[in-house]
This record gives C-alpha cells, sequence and structure tokens, in this order.
C-alpha cells in the first residue's frame, strides 16, 4: 500500500455522496406511475421509463430536466398517444418541483470535508444539469470547502485523466470519492487512481456494476464520516 503522503488529491461525487439525490427521483418516480395507474400497472410504467431513461442518455444527459422528458415519452407510448394534456401539466410540475428542492446534505459531510481539506486538495467531480448542481451547491453550503468543482456529462477514464491533468496531479496520487461503482469507482480505478465505495441505500439502475475487489486501490466505507481514518491508514 502507498503510505497517505503520496495522495494529494481527494474527488467527490456529489449526488447521494454528499447530498441525497435518487431519494427525490424515487419518490417522483411514484407520483408519475400514480398518474398512469389507468393504463398500466406501476411496474410496467417503472419499466418503460427505465428504458425511456437509457434510451434518452445520449440525447438529454443526467439530471431533472432530461427525466422530465423521458417521463412525458414513456406517458404518451404507455397510453398510445392518448395521455390527456393535465396528465402532461402534472409531469411538468413535478419536474420544476425537484428543481426547487431544498438541498439535504448527508451525515458528517461537512465534518469530514473540512479535516480533509486542511491537508489536500478538494474536487468535486459531478455529472448531471449545469444549473441544478450549480444550484445544489449553492444551497450545500460547502463550496467554500472544494478547491475546484468540475461538472461533466459523462465519467469516463479520460475525464478523470483530463481533471487530474489540468490541477497538475498525477492519477496515482489522486482519490475519488462516490457512491457508484460504474461512474465513481471503476472509471478512477481503471486510470490509476485511488477509490472509495460510499454505497447509498438507493442507486439508479443505470449505476449498478460489480466491485473490483480483487483491485487493491479499492476501498469501500458505510459512511463519509469513516473516511479520514481509513486515508490515515494507507
Amino acid at each position: 500500500m502507498a503510505h497517505m503522503s503520496s495522495l494529494s488529491v481527494i474527488a467527490f461525487d456529489a449526488d447521494d455522496t454528499l447530498w441525497q439525490n435518487e431519494h427525490f427521483f424515487r419518490m417522483t418516480e411514484e407520483k408519475f406511475t400514480n398518474l398512469l395507474k389507468d393504463y398500466a400497472s406501476g411496474d410496467h410504467v417503472t419499466e418503460r421509463l427505465l428504458a425511456a431513461e437509457r434510451r434518452n442518455l445520449e440525447f438529454y444527459g443526467y439530471g431533472v430536466k432530461g427525466f422530465t422528458l423521458s417521463m412525458i415519452e414513456t406517458a404518451i407510448e404507455v397510453t398510445e398517444d392518448r395521455v390527456p394534456a393535465a396528465v402532461l401539466h402534472d409531469i411538468l410540475r413535478t419536474g420544476r418541483e425537484m428543481l426547487r428542492h431544498p438541498v439535504e446534505t448527508l451525515p458528517n459531510v461537512f465534518e469530514t470535508l473540512t479535516e480533509l481539506s486542511s491537508n489536500f486538495r478538494l474536487i468535486m467531480i459531478t455529472k448531471g444539469d449545469l444549473f441544478d448542481q450549480e444550484r445544489k451547491l449553492a444551497q450545500s453550503g460547502l463550496g467554500e470547502l472544494f478547491d475546484v468543482v468540475e461538472i461533466v456529462s459523462e465519467k469516463k477514464p479520460e475525464v478523470y485523466r483530463r481533471i487530474f491533468s489540468q490541477h497538475s496531479t498525477a492519477p496515482h496520487q489522486c482519490m475519488m470519492v462516490g457512491n457508484s461503482l460504474k461512474s465513481d469507482v471503476i472509471p478512477a480505478l481503471s486510470i490509476g487512481s485511488w477509490a472509495v465505495h460510499i454505497p447509498h441505500d438507493l442507486t439508479w439502475a443505470l449505476e449498478h456494476a460489480e466491485a473490483p475487489l480483487e483491485d487493491p486501490k479499492f476501498h469501500e466505507i458505510s459512511e463519509l464520516g469513516k473516511l479520514p481514518d481509513l486515508i490515515y491508514q494507507l
């Protein structure tokens, strides 16, 4: 194992790592399936919605706006083009409600970031809608704890390599922390960085992946407050 002194940068995911996110998508999805209960079962609507989201990622990207458009598309499909205008209005309203929802930071976030910021450069690397991510960062009160904030359209190995390179840091000196194995952990490990997985109670189906247990730079902790102890043990 490398000693802690080899680390200079710790990067963090935002949604469901620093603040709640998927919880609000699930609540909205429940409202959505209820709106279409006269046309299809909840399970069927959920299945069609997930298929629409997967289809639309390359066009709309991640976030509330793309999710809202996928709900509208699903409603049109499930009702065979007969969706009432009132239902479309309600879908748009629930989307706006998500964009106005107060930010709820997860336990021990502020304390952990404050402690680590005295010894490491902190970078936020988050994907999603630019305006919404900027809104959540501002409302969270965490912005001043980060040296750099990067809002990207996708988290791929080349994206991590570019970000770390821009800030004059070699990948092996960086650690990525997040709740998604697919987006936060596996791409970072692939370029030689450390990666810490913090599972969230709710994980979007399109973010599921197998844990890379064989990689010596992979670690998993139950909550963010345990991150400093892990780092100091490396």
